[in-house]
């Protein structure tokens, strides 16, 4: 552990709090949005935001592909475990999330629906194979970094003839979310407006698209981004490589996470991905609405192992619980604590929307570390 500990070391999160403190400009606001999840959580967990001077605001984004799920897609879930009968098998999270009549897959499976928890698509095809008088359906659900292995596993299934097997595509695309942030920052009956001086940009999904998609954020936008990593340092000094290019009147796309991240991405896993699906024309995120270009679906060439085509399920749309903001949390315009159900009926045990459900939610980092409890911190000294 001695080499994720070098990322997480006081003093020189201290030096870099002093190194912001010096560089910034006292006369202006710097918001950067965090895109991932997990740098919320990370921000959160070691509370890098007291760290950072007040005039420096993180700002949480979309956050992860259970966040950003809309409810119409969990309830094609429920059809298809419900109605059609089938094995349905998904990851954790998305068992979880609320629904239309806060119905969720959980639910679903206490009322009698093959509802299956799974770690991976290599579980999802053992099932299938398991049983061969009974279709089996992975809910494959993910931003850029999980949608490689489900392109292998819808090939694999192929290989081996898995004619009992199917996929039904919530796969969602970052740089069109960010593209719609930018594109439409200001909301109706929304008090203001979603001002971002930069992004600290997605890590492991940049680890498999590299950094070339994100640059016409900086030519089209003229806002910074820094591909940032998960550790408290990768954030801090993220931070600053954008304090220091909005300074300099720079847009660059920078990378800071260089360990992992490259320009080109890991041509493999997306040669894959290519293999097996397209871009849709449109897809509906929850907060966002609907996003054109912004996620991917089975090629026809694999169509008998498309789970909207074999069972013909409808589009739905449905709205958020009465109350519940996550759809402005996820845009940043509100932070959790603005929301008048977290906390109060709002909580881990008794999510109301995805953002408190999903491990790496906004609402989930508010709760699980307890900040928003804490009357304001002073700042670290930076002098």
């Amino acid at each position: 552990m001695k080499y994720v500990d070098d990322f997480r070391r006081r003093d020189l999160a201290r030096a870099l709090a002093q190194t912001i403190a010096r560089e910034i400009r006292p006369d202006r606001i710097y918001q950067l949005m965090e895109f991932c999840g997990g740098h919320t959580h990370a921000i959160f967990r070691y509370g890098i935001q007291n760290f950072m001077p007040s005039n420096v605001q993180l700002i949480h984004g979309p956050g992860c592909p259970v966040c950003v799920l809309p409810m119409g897609r969990i309830d094609n879930a429920i059809e298809l475990a419900r109605d059609h009968k089938v094995i349905l098998c998904s990851y954790g999270d998305v068992l979880r999330v609320p629904a239309s009549g806060r119905k969720s897959l959980l639910q679903a499976r206490a009322e009698g629906a093959d509802v299956r928890l799974v770690y991976s698509t290599l579980d999802a095809l053992k099932i299938a194979r398991e049983n061969p008088q009974r279709t089996v359906v992975f809910f494959a659900i993910g931003f850029e970094t999980t949608t490689p292995p489900t392109a292998v596993a819808i090939e694999q299934a192929r290989k081996e003839n898995l004619t009992n097997f199917s996929v039904f595509c919530n796969h969602v695309l970052t740089p069109p979310a960010i593209h719609h942030i930018l594109e439409t920052p200001q909301v109706e009956n929304e008090s203001k407006p979603v001002n971002i001086d930069g992004f600290l940009g997605p890590s492991h999904v940049s680890s498999i698209i590299g950094t070339r998609p994100y640059e016409f954020i900086a030519e089209q936008y003229h806002k910074p981004v820094v591909i940032a990593g998960f550790e408290p340092l990768d954030v801090m000094y993220s931070t600053l490589m954008l304090v220091r290019q909005i300074n300099e009147g720079r847009c660059a796309i920078e990378n800071e996470y260089t360990r992992v991240v490259s320009s080109e991405g890991n041509r493999k896993a997306q040669n894959r991905v290519a293999e097996v699906m397209e871009l849709r024309l449109e897809f509906e995120w929850r907060g966002l609405g609907i996003v054109p270009n912004s996620a991917l679906q089975i090629k026809s060439a694999y169509a008998e192992f498309d789970a909207e085509k074999r069972f013909n399920l409808p589009a739905v749309r449905s709205s958020d619980i009465k109350g519940c903001a996550c759809s402005s949390i996820l845009r940043g315009v509100k932070k959790p604590t603005d929301c008048k159900l977290f906390g109060i009926v709002c909580n881990p045990e008794n999510p109301m929307g995805s953002c408190m459900v999903s491990s790496e939610g906004a609402c989930a980092a508010y709760w699980s570390y307890g900040r928003f409890r804490q009357s304001q911190v002073p700042r670290s000294s930076v002098t």
